[in-house]
């Protein structure tokens, strides 16, 4: 009997268990909170700063140091980085995918309405992670489509904000 119930809890536990070795697809989302992270932890490790950005063309997020100079490209204008570290979003979920970078939040704040979604347009090209662990306050808007989120993160602890919930909705 003992054989049985452990048998029937082990194929249960493997069962159910089974989903977290299979590889899932990688979110944008997912991504982005990993290139976060990494961002801190480097900037923590470097003592110095650290800069997140996302290439538009490419699109990927990768991290660059704050301190490192920059090469003029062939055509003579552009600057070269040497990004740190990479993270590519996969092109299946890349597709019409736009990723930017939004100032904190201000009153009377730029935005602007396209195909039917409102998009902020005060936009920054990096952002900076300090070595303290740190960043600069900053939102993260993506844009799919007619589709459009935005992603507010703590500049102390580099992680989502999180809303208070509303005293007026109601309780489950």
């Amino acid at each position: 009997m003992c054989i049985a119930l452990l048998a029937l809890l082990g194929g249960v536990l493997i069962g159910t268990s089974s989903h977290l070795l299979t590889e899932q697809p990688a979110t944008p989302h997912a991504i982005f909170w990993k290139a976060v992270q990494e961002a801190r932890k480097a900037a923590l490790k470097a003592g110095h700063e650290i800069r997140l950005k996302f290439d538009r063309e490419r699109k990927h997020f990768y991290l660059v140091d704050g301190l490192a100079p920059t090469t003029t490209a062939e055509d003579g204008f552009t600057r070269l980085e040497t990004p740190l570290k990479t993270f590519p979003i996969p092109p299946e979920t890349a597709r019409d995918l736009t990723v930017d970078f939004l100032a904190a939040s201000t009153k009377g704040g730029l935005a602007i309405l396209v195909g039917g979604v409102l998009l902020e347009s005060r936009t920054i090209s990096h952002v900076p992670f300090y070595a303290d662990g740190t960043c600069r306050a900053f939102r993260a808007q993506f844009a799919r489509g007619a589709a459009s989120t935005i992603l507010a993160i703590d500049p102390w602890t580099c992680a989502p904000v999180l809303n208070p919930a509303d005293p007026n909705a109601p309780t489950p």
